[in-house]
């Protein structure tokens, strides 16, 4: 049974309004760039006016890191990949983040932002990070900063345990929620601090995780910097977390003690780096601003936008049921037991024909076949995924090329990296905002053949069952 959020506040202190213009006078003595190492591209929804890499080279980072912006998205789609390559992909980014920095003078730091539901590789990635930065720094971190509350998408943390659901149905432990199920990344703790002793397999006790209290944050800062001060050799710290309130409060205290000699590595839900670095929770865009972003653009004169599906949690099907019933676009599917059989290549040939004689008549949903086809283990499962996104990719790829569409909209995290840095070849772009209150960015691709082609990041477990029909309708 749901929970109500009057239920789960009660006899916790208020909300204490704490403005971003404090944040960033707290930052601003550290001349620092944030590198946002994100396992999928959906991390970018809650922030705007930053850059976005999909090519990690030193190169790519100097031209991030000198473009007077506090942080840096770096698309390692680690999420999509086993533990070996997750952690060599980790390695590759912090060894040519540092390389950049170096030649910069700019120093970095380190955010793992993962998903607000928990899934991903921890606590392989963080300590990834952390062993790159005591054999460049010969030091060792002192604490992993744990905060994957969302609050935009319904995701909190309360009393130490993390909650999925939103103020109007309630909200559940996360580990009862469809996913915790998840073929790959599953897990059954809600509570954070025994979730971190799930997931290193019961090498971090429950109780050796610093947990922080929502009243401790609301009513006595100087305590919660104290307490961060305390870890050492890379313990865990969790925090309760509702709003962003709360979010920019936790940012003074670790901002207090980094300046004490602290040393943290972070690993988030998407806005705790908006509140990191004080940026101000951006407005939804309007018309003017996708406007701006097509001038000129392959895109410009274009009818039809091309909405990208590979998510198949009960939220996006919801979604898209909606958008099928309202604005009736032609659709075509991906048969994944195809796909992953002899016939994929005649397949894909008659999927890429049918979009590109629809796209100047309308708006075209390529989606994958709707029933989850999972492997004989997490790495099955994990082959399995990337053969299907090969094929998603090799049709955006191909639509790209013989009718630039109107928009791009790739619905599912992983999906939206490969359709981003291998449908679209886009290396380098800025996210500009989000396309609905706190959640759905969108890129402007800077580099690459999809420039002028508006593309959004729309995650499979964010929003309501309207909200794609609300994107849609503003993109065309």
């Amino acid at each position: 049974m749901p929970i109500s959020l009057d239920q789960l506040l009660a006899g916790y202190p208020p909300s204490v309004e704490t403005s971003a213009a404090r944040v960033r006078k707290a930052l601003a003595s550290a001349r620092r760039v944030f590198i946002v190492l994100d396992d999928d591209p959906t991390g970018t929804q809650s922030v705007a006016d930053l850059p976005v890499l999909t090519d990690w080279s030193p190169e790519a980072l100097e031209w991030a890191l000198t473009q007077g912006r506090p942080a840096v998205y770096v698309m390692t789609n680690s999420r999509s990949l086993d533990p070996d390559d997750a952690a060599r992909r980790n390695r590759e980014v912090a060894a040519a983040a540092f390389e950049a920095s170096d030649r910069t003078g700019i120093r970095v730091d380190f955010v793992s932002r993962s998903d607000s539901t928990l899934r991903g590789h921890f606590p392989l990635e963080p300590r990834v990070l952390a062993e790159c930065i005591a054999e460049h720094e010969h030091r060792r971190v002192d604490g992993i900063v744990i905060v994957p509350a969302f609050g935009d998408a319904g995701r909190i943390t309360v009393g130490g345990v993390h909650y999925a659901g939103s103020v109007a149905d309630g909200f559940t432990p996360v580990g009862e929620s469809e996913f915790a199920g998840d073929a790959t990344f599953g897990y059954r703790s809600s509570r954070l601090a025994e979730w971190v002793e799930e997931k290193s397999g019961g090498e971090l006790p429950a109780s050796s995780v610093i947990e922080i209290s929502l009243a401790e944050l609301r009513t006595d800062l100087g305590a919660v910097a104290a307490r961060l001060r305390s870890a050492g050799s890379e313990q865990p710290i969790v925090s309760d977390i509702v709003d962003e309130n709360d979010l920019r409060r936790l940012s003074l205290a670790v901002q207090q003690a980094e300046d004490a000699g602290s040393r943290f590595i972070y690993r988030v839900g998407p806005p705790f780096v908006r509140a990191r670095i004080g940026q101000e929770v951006h407005l939804p865009l309007d018309h003017d601003d996708l406007v701006a972003i097509r001038q000129g653009g392959l895109a410009e004169n274009s009818v039809g936008g091309l909405v990208v599906v590979g998510s198949h949690v009960q939220q996006t099907t919801r979604q898209l049921e909606a958008l099928r019933a309202i604005d009736k676009p032609t659709e075509v599917e991906i048969d994944v037991p195809v796909v992953l059989t002899s016939g994929r290549d005649g397949h894909l040939d008659a999927i890429v024909d049918q979009v590109l004689a629809e796209l100047p008549r309308g708006n075209v949903v390529v989606r994958t076949s709707r029933t989850r086809i999972t492997g004989s283990d997490a790495a099955d499962s994990l082959a399995i995924a990337r053969a299907v996104s090969d094929a998603v990719v090799e049709v955006v790829q191909r639509v790209l090329a013989g009718y630039p569409p109107r928009f791009v909209i790739a619905k599912g995290g992983i999906t939206s990296s490969d359709v981003a840095a291998r449908g679209l070849g886009m290396t380098r772009a800025f996210v500009r905002g989000p396309m609905l209150p706190g959640i759905v960015s969108l890129w402007e691709p800077v580099a690459g053949p999809a420039c002028g082609i508006p593309y959004i990041v729309f995650a499979g477990n964010v929003g309501d069952e309207n909200s794609l029909v609300e994107v849609v309708d503003k993109l065309s």
